[in-house]
């Protein structure tokens, strides 16, 4: 069990999911299905993957996508276990 104090070993991931996402043209819109295959790509934990799968349809410019995944986050509870992307 995870302590509440500890985050957890998956702490950062979505921040690289992020960073791998947008590494090679950080000014484009990417659609969904992208930050998902780049997710399974990446070999996310189950709770990451939820987070992930609970994006909207849609394409997603960098702040556009870190807020959404942010508000996810939140919603969870999680943003100290897993951090929060920018």
């Amino acid at each position: 069990m995870i302590s509440p104090s500890n985050p957890s070993e998956e702490y950062g991931e979505l921040q690289r999911l992020v960073d791998d996402v947008y590494r090679t043209n950080p000014s484009r819109a990417v659609p969904r299905v992208d930050v998902l295959v780049r997710a399974e790509i990446n070999d996310l934990s189950d709770d990451l993957m939820e987070v992930v799968n609970l994006l909207p349809a849609g394409n997603y410019k960098r702040f556009r996508l870190c807020d959404q995944l942010n508000s996810i986050i939140t919603a969870h509870g999680w943003a100290y276990l897993y951090g929060t992307v920018e």
